[in-house]
């Protein structure tokens, strides 16, 4: 059992979750705001899921990895918040949580293949504020992308 504390009246809330099916992993995270509608956690979670969008976009066969993360990078740190990007864009996931290839700018880069199922999950984290993480799993097909993840996008949870 997982206890959960009770949250403030307004409050950053971060799911990171996945499940297991004959061995093979899945991981998806979820950025909630818990209150009214907040301007900065907006401006952070529209930010995070741009850099989302921007790198689902260039993901396909072929595709290096290390041009993938750069894709999400680019557009935190346009909108200013490239320091609190800190991790790595995504992993592949199969019978481990973390396999190659690695969306990541230390990682030797791979090219990505169809039949790969790979985490996609920018975040911003600011230290005394909190943070958004949007994580979607996704396949490379020979056609671009299979969205696997089909939990909605809705931030707010009051």
């Amino acid at each position: 059992m997982i206890a959960i504390p009770a949250l403030n009246e307004e409050e950053n809330v971060l799911v990171d979750m996945g499940a297991e099916l004959n061995g093979y992993k899945s991981d998806m995270t979820r950025s909630f705001y818990y209150g009214h509608k907040n301007d900065r956690f907006q401006e952070i979670y529209d930010l995070v899921l741009a850099a989302q969008n921007n790198a689902l976009l260039g993901m396909r066969d072929g595709v290096k990895s290390n041009k993938v993360h750069e894709l999400a990078m680019d557009v935190i740190a346009d909108g200013g918040y490239g320091e609190h990007f800190p991790h790595g864009l995504g992993h592949g996931i199969g019978l481990d949580i973390h396999e190659m290839p690695f969306l990541s700018l230390i990682r030797t880069p791979s090219t990505l293949e169809a039949g790969m199922a790979i985490t996609v999950e920018p975040g911003v984290y600011i230290e005394g504020w909190g943070g958004v993480r949007i994580e979607d799993l996704v396949t490379i097909t020979n056609n671009g992308l299979l969205i696997l993840s089909k939990c909605p996008k809705n931030p707010y949870i009051r």
